[in-house]
């Protein structure tokens, strides 16, 4: 299950070199965690119905125009009522100077105020791609992420059936590497998801008999890779005389990860199965699928048109 996200406005002030006009007492570690970012045109004339003020606010022209056109009374009537809610920051863009009265009740309210020179809808967008980032859901899985031919293909099963072994010769064939023993993932939208490795142990690979060893130092840069969408899952089982395995690949399987439903496969494992080669075949498959053309389905409206015509000769 995901933890709720959050992010520190320190993060989002480096992240986009925000010039600290004022700063509120410790403003730097306050917490933000709501993805929406709120233009107070309205509130700057005394509408606050529905008003949310756990966003950040960004102002521009349009609201500093409307402000300069009233009295000095006014504008400071207007940040007042604004200021007195809890708004984590205050931000203006274009980088136009404040109205005295604004920094005036900043101080009063001990509230935050920053100043960039991107436009008012640039750095408005910038910001919410980046809270998008920042708090989107995620959890984290026992198991390896690889990219292969452009596919992102997370690897998972029991411990000790072949992962990082599978991962590493799989790396030795070209591909890459995102995350080993541990995969965060993030629900970017309705149907994305992130792959990456926690920073700790990031460009590591356990091999057992071996140990840990630096995938990026022994096969260099092009075997790794930061992070990767999230476009297949394969699981590893020991092999089970027993179970009942697709032969043809008809039965289309999904696995849910953060709300996301995610294909979908089972591979058996036993001795003298190349398990690199399968999963290589495995990403090419699902690419095709995802192009439109499905091998299993193709395959068996041959068989049936062989039949039909079989039939139709008795």
């Amino acid at each position: 299950m995901s933890t709720p996200q959050s992010v520190k406005l320190g993060t989002l002030i480096d992240e986009f070199d925000l010039e600290v006009l004022r700063g509120a007492e410790g403003h730097r570690d306050r917490e933000i965690n709501i993805e929406d970012i709120n233009r107070p045109g309205l509130q700057l004339t005394g509408f606050f119905d529905y008003f949310d003020p756990s966003r950040i606010q960004v102002v521009g022209l349009v609201e500093s125009t409307y402000l300069d056109g009233i009295s000095s009374e006014e504008r400071r009537a207007r940040f007042e009522a604004l200021f007195r809610h809890d708004i984590p920051a205050f931000i203006i863009a274009r980088g136009m100077e404040p109205f005295p009265e604004c920094m005036e009740m900043a101080e009063q309210y001990d509230r935050t105020v920053l100043r960039t020179k991107e436009s008012t809808s640039g750095i408005i967008s910038a910001i919410v791609t980046s809270l998008h980032n920042h708090l989107a859901p995620r959890i984290t899985r026992h198991g390896v992420l690889v990219e292969i031919y452009g596919e992102g293909v997370l690897i998972l099963g029991d411990s000790g059936v072949g992962k990082s072994e599978t991962a590493i010769e799989l790396v030795k064939r070209g591909h890459r590497l995102i995350a080993d023993d541990a995969v965060e993932i993030r629900r970017m939208n309705n149907r994305t998801l992130m792959g990456t490795a926690p920073e700790l142990i990031r460009h590591y690979i356990e091999l057992r008999g071996i140990g840990v060893v630096d995938v990026r130092r022994i096969f260099g840069m092009v075997a790794i890779k930061e992070e990767s969408e999230i476009d297949m899952v394969v699981n590893l089982e020991p092999w089970r005389e027993d179970a009942v395995y697709d032969r043809l690949g008809l039965d289309e399987l999904y696995v849910d990860i953060l709300d996301v439903k995610v294909p979908n496969i089972t591979i058996p494992v036993k001795p003298g199965r190349n398990l690199a080669v399968i999963i290589e075949v495995a990403a090419m498959n699902n690419r095709n699928k995802k192009m439109g053309f499905n091998s299993a389905l193709e395959f068996t409206k041959q068989i049936e048109s062989h039949f039909d015509q079989a039939m139709g000769n008795i």
